[in-house]
């Protein structure tokens, strides 16, 4: 019987040399992973952030750009857009960030179905890759204001809006005459346009969705909520139609200038009414014609016998239609009007007028605001 040999032992020193070496590849591969890990934080420390260094509280506004996101865009064409405006400095980086924005979102809101929308957006170079990117997944989409005073008539918010670049003075005055009476069927029958409707205030509007026809629709709506259930209470004094109601406060808007004249001024101009005097209203006379008369050049004796269906010095009644947009106060003081003897006011040129319950005292309350007005000279 054959006894098998025992294999000789290794060479303890071959063992030792093996070992070594699988340390040395062990630590060479950390190395290079180490050394590659860091490379790709350097990378994306720097493609992720923002192009350009904040210098001062204003800088980020700016250096902010304004770009459209077309319909349809997909993620590398806008990355391609922002690259090419200076916003980013890698579409590769952009790709990656979308890829993770996308996984993302199906894990978080799996139904919700985000993405990049389309829009008109403000971006800075100031800001980093993600937070531009955020913007547009959100659909964070430029904000215009705009602000409407009480008393401008449509051919002032007509100017407004053409210095702020936002359409032209033409186009604006061409919507306000098409009533859009299917989507505001409270508006009165007949009108020729919206002067008076279009509610004095400040709005926010879409960057991408300002045309005459938004704003147009926006402010009816402000009228709609606000002005309207003022009107729709029950409770009307007056017994004036919407239309009529809107006409009155226009001309309240006009006149009043302090708060506390404004209930006295309806009420002198619903007496006259009642009594069937002319209103002798001079913005009436300023709208026909298309001016504003001041201190210095009052409207003279010709212009108030303008012939115009505008002129309440040489018209009875309301003229046709409003001459400006009224404010919350004043359309509630045409409802409202005070109960007054007075049937006239002399305005000082302060803000203030002279109210007065005979011819006589009217014309001694413009003796007496002439002379001042003299002895200022």
């Amino acid at each position: 019987m054959k006894v098998q040999k025992q294999p000789k032992n290794a060479d303890p020193k071959k063992k030792v040399k093996q070992v070594s070496l699988n340390f040395l590849y062990l630590l060479l591969f950390l190395g290079f992973f180490s050394f590659g890990s860091w490379q790709g934080w350097v990378w994306w420390s720097w493609v992720s952030a923002p192009v350009k260094t904040v210098t001062s509280p204003t800088s980020s506004e700016e250096l902010a750009l304004s770009i459209k996101i077309p319909p349809g865009s997909t993620s590398q064409q806008i990355g391609q857009s922002l690259a090419a405006s200076g916003l980013i400095r890698s579409t590769t980086a952009w790709n990656l960030w979308t890829r993770w924005l996308t996984l993302n979102d199906r894990a978080t809101s799996p139904d919700r179905g985000g993405g990049f929308k389309a829009g008109t957006y403000l971006l800075s170079p100031t800001e980093p890759m993600s937070a531009i990117a955020d913007k547009i997944w959100r659909g964070e989409v430029v904000q215009r204001s705009y602000t409407i005073p009480e008393g401008w008539s449509l051919a002032e918010m007509a100017a407004y809006f053409e210095s702020q670049g936002f359409f032209t003075a033409k186009d604006f005055l061409a919507v306000v005459t098409q009533v859009p009476y299917g989507q505001f069927p409270w508006l009165p029958n007949g009108l020729p346009h919206l002067e008076g409707f279009l509610y004095p205030d400040t709005y926010q509007i879409h960057g991408d969705q300002i045309t005459p026809e938004a704003v147009v629709q926006q402010m009816l709506k402000r009228f709609e909520q606000v002005a309207l259930p003022l009107y729709q209470k029950g409770q009307n004094p007056t017994k004036l139609s919407v239309k009529d109601w809107v006409t009155f406060a226009s001309i309240v808007e006009k006149e009043a200038v302090v708060a506390s004249e404004r209930k006295l001024i309806a009420g002198v101009f619903a007496k006259r009414l009642r009594e069937n005097m002319n209103l002798a209203s001079d913005p009436t006379v300023e709208y026909a014609l298309g001016i504003r008369q001041t201190v210095d050049t009052p409207l003279t004796l010709e212009q108030v016998k303008v012939s115009s269906p505008y002129n309440t010095y040489q018209n009875p009644g309301l003229p046709p239609t409003a001459i400006a947009s009224p404010g919350l106060a004043s359309l509630e003081a045409s409802l409202y009007p005070e109960n007054t003897d007075f049937l006239y006011f002399m305005a000082r040129y302060d803000g203030t007028h002279i109210f007065s319950r005979t011819l006589a005292e009217h014309e001694a309350a413009i003796a007496q605001v002439n002379k001042q007005l003299q002895n200022k000279k």
